[in-house]
């Protein structure tokens, strides 16, 4: 065979292999269920494990893509709901989870270590190499990294666990820490939290969602999220939370009992082992007043229970704690045919979700 026909073979080959694809996410596209009135559509596909997102100054979103160790950027400058081109900004990451902007920077939280970008509105390709500012602990169990800025203009890291449950040696694990924009005075922020993947700010409070301890059944412990207060602890891994309060871990039987009275309570939950990823508050105008300051988290779903648990997007209040369901659909049955990771309101309004098991970006819009 002639290089020729070998690559118009290897074109036919590519080509149906996209063909395949398409109808694979648009048929999930089409089968996902969000409230009355939405409307859900893919606004970008062909990531390989797209997590966290920020939205840029100019309304560019970007996604970090863990697979393949990029930050991309998805711009909608026609302002279709469909990204207009799938851009590298930057690549030759670990693992990049959190992303954030600030003063002209783009931020990334990958698993060893915080760095930053410079950023100029519209920029679609980083113009220089990344500055490496908080080394952060590897090793062991939890990988991902996550990066939010406060009120206050410093700089929010979450670290999970290296262990399901344990004491660490390192303070920086199962903790949120907090630093200068520049990296510098960092100091504990928040202790006692197992695996706080998802943060996001509302006011002056920093809200985090965190995955507890496994091998205790089915339903305990629940999924937690928190309200966090400096020099907060949240229990992990001596306590959990159940019917409202912290109770003492007796399979691990480290301490005793009165650890526990120190331990903030969660102010929500959900069902074990649902994982709760990306959190974010809906900031947009587009949805109907009801919505409008709600939590939202991607629940990515169980991977060690009998019945799954997960596979969806759930709107938790953030006064009452209560939780319902907002995209559902990701399950048949007990497979799973995709897997939330990240949530966040994009410059038009409408809401973005990551799925890293498709290498979808789906598009939840009102009213259009």
């Amino acid at each position: 065979m002639t290089p020729t026909k070998q690559l118009a073979l290897l074109g036919l080959v590519l080509t149906a292999a996209s063909a395949q694809a398409a109808p694979a996410q648009n048929s999930l596209a089409s089968r996902l269920n969000a409230p009355d009135g939405f409307k859900v559509s893919i606004y970008a596909d062909g990531l390989k494990n797209p997590r966290l997102m920020a939205v840029a100054p100019n309304g560019d979103l970007f996604v970090s893509d863990q697979g393949t160790g990029q930050v991309y950027v998805l711009p909608d400058r026609n302002k279709d709901g469909v990204a207009d081109s799938k851009q590298v900004f930057a690549g030759g990451l670990s693992q990049p989870h959190g992303l954030a902007f600030r003063d002209g920077y783009l931020y990334v939280a990958q698993t060893a270590s915080v760095v930053r970008y410079p950023y100029k509105s519209g920029d679609l390709k980083a113009t220089a190499g990344p500055t490496k500012l908080v080394d952060l602990p590897t090793g062991g169990g939890h990988s991902t990294r996550t990066v939010v800025f406060g009120p206050d203009g410093r700089m929010y890291v979450s670290a999970g666990s290296s262990c399901n449950v344990c004491e660490e040696s390192d303070p920086k694990r199962a903790a949120v820490w907090v630093y200068d924009a520049d990296g510098k005075n960092g100091k504990l922020f928040a202790s006692g939290l197992r695996n706080a993947v998802g943060l996001a700010w509302q006011g002056d409070t920093l809200y985090a969602s965190m995955n507890n301890r496994d091998n205790l059944g089915d339903n305990i412990p629940p999924e937690t999220f928190f309200r966090l207060k400096s020099g907060g602890f949240y229990g992990w891994p001596y306590c959990y939370n159940l019917n409202g309060g912290q109770v003492f871990d007796k399979d691990f039987g480290r301490k005793d009992a009165s650890v526990c009275k120190t331990a903030l309570p969660a102010f929500a939950t959900v069902t074990a082992h649902s994982a709760p990823l990306g959190i974010a508050f809906y900031t947009g105008k587009s949805f109907p007043g009801t919505y409008q300051g709600m939590l939202f988290s991607a629940l990515h779903g169980s991977w060690n229970r009998s019945e799954r648990s997960g596979d969806k997007v759930v709107m938790v209040d953030p006064k009452t704690g209560k939780v319902s369901d907002f995209l559902t659909g990701f399950l048949n049955g007990q497979t799973s045919l995709g897997r939330p990771a990240g949530v966040t309101t994009a410059a038009d309004g409408s809401m973005m979700v990551t799925d890293d098991q498709t290498g979808t970006v789906f598009r939840v819009s009102y009213g259009q």
